[in-house]
């Protein structure tokens, strides 16, 4: 047995480290076959709604590319710009220069759902600038489960070469009639020289679901990520904890996250930055609301050398229920580095409502005024259309949140 093969059967019945576990074979791994479409006009209607509820546009207006996958098939890849590709995993893994990428930064054998992912991959997407391109309108990408009970196991590669920049939008949905199912997802970012990458989730699970991400990323000297993360909507259980590292000098990450936890609802929901190179800088941002649900909001920053700067922000809001667990950390290893970071959970002052009121609001409409600020974050270095599309689905669950 190859060494790989050997640390994969010790992985595959390990837990991960945060997170409750998951019996995976609760859960079918083989998905119902799908044909390929030449449009995304083609699919079904009820398709085309959900996926837009995500974020994903079935018409394709303001875009540059976008991926499909329906359970375990790739139903749909199209790059509509120079310089950009857009490739199922599975027909790039027969290119050789996909190697220097396939698991390098992620572990196959972190945890049982990595390991998952490496013997039952079904499919996934890479997304590739070429070294230059400026891709200004999002690629979006949907990975849709719509067999119930299906284990949907994916790995996708975003990589944006030295000089160009790129804007993904990923909806990951479920059908309406799906009670149950599990999403592994694997991503690994490589954001190479001077290159410019945002890449924004929007996740609308059934309210069986439980998703295990694994994402870690790199960013060479110049280079600037921006990850979004959005999870509004009921599931069972969320798990993950993005790592990015930054290797070069001046290099720029971003997290920021907006989280509202429903009753019966579980998010751990963490990042980490490692600032390795000089003059690089990271921020994490995280805004949640716990409607019912539990959260745990994790973030860690790593400082290796002098004259870094790096921020985090933890701010979380008990709305009616549930509880909120904020888990800042500092790692300084260096004189010279500067860091910091603010963490606050608490309700929304009555007086701040009263305020409102005072000024001819209803409390329904006080109380919805803040939670709208409060969700508001102010993301720099975005396109006005992606950043319209981040609005549209706080605005798309404001009110159930209410």
């Amino acid at each position: 047995m190859h060494e790989i093969d050997e640390k994969i059967d010790q992985a595959k019945d390990r837990k991960a480290a945060f997170g409750p576990d998951i019996e995976l074979d609760e859960y079918c791994m083989e998905g119902e076959c799908h044909l390929p479409i030449e449009k995304l006009d083609e699919l079904p209607a009820e398709d085309k709604d959900i996926m837009l509820k995500a974020g994903v546009d079935a018409t394709e207006a303001d875009r540059s590319g976008s991926y499909v996958q329906k359970d375990t098939t790739a139903v749909y890849a199209q790059s509509m710009m120079d310089g950009l590709e857009v490739i199922p995993i599975k027909d790039a893994l027969k290119l050789d220069w996909i190697k220097e990428y396939y698991w390098k930064l992620v572990s196959a054998d972190q945890d049982k759902y990595t390991a998952l992912a490496y013997t039952d991959l079904h499919n996934g997407y890479v997304i590739r600038t070429l070294p230059g391109a400026k891709v200004t309108f999002p690629v979006q990408a949907c990975l849709y489960l719509h067999q119930d009970a299906l284990s949907q196991n994916v790995h996708n590669l975003i990589i944006a070469e030295e000089d160009s920049e790129l804007h993904v939008i990923t909806g990951c949905v479920s059908g309406a009639h799906v009670i149950k199912g599990l999403h592994v997802g694997i991503s690994e970012f490589f954001v190479k020289k001077n290159a410019s990458l945002s890449f924004t989730m929007i996740h609308h699970w059934a309210e069986g679901m439980n998703v295990r991400p694994r994402s870690v990323g790199v960013v060479e000297e110049g280079g600037l990520f921006i990850n979004n993360y959005i999870c509004m909507k009921p599931l069972k259980s969320l798990q993950m904890y993005p790592t990015t590292r930054l290797v070069g000098r001046g290099a720029v990450a971003r997290f920021y996250s907006l989280l509202v936890g429903h009753p019966g609802t579980e998010l751990d929901v963490g990042g980490k930055i490692l600032l390795t190179a000089p003059e690089t800088r990271a921020e994490i941002i995280a805004r949640s609301i716990s409607n019912g649900g539990t959260i745990i909001n994790r973030g860690h920053l790593m400082g290796d050398v002098p004259g870094v700067k790096a921020h985090l922000e933890c701010n979380g809001l008990i709305l009616n229920g549930g509880d909120i667990f904020a888990v800042p950390e500092l790692h300084g290893k260096a004189e010279g580095v500067e860091m910091s970071h603010e963490a606050a959970v608490g309700k929304i002052n009555q007086e701040e409502i009263l305020y409102l009121m005072s000024r001819g609001l209803s409390e329904d409409e006080s109380t919805s005024t803040i939670v709208r600020g409060f969700l508001n974050v102010d993301i720099p270095g975005l396109p006005a259309d992606l950043k319209a599309q981040i609005d549209a689905a706080v605005a798309q669950t404001q009110n159930e949140v209410m």
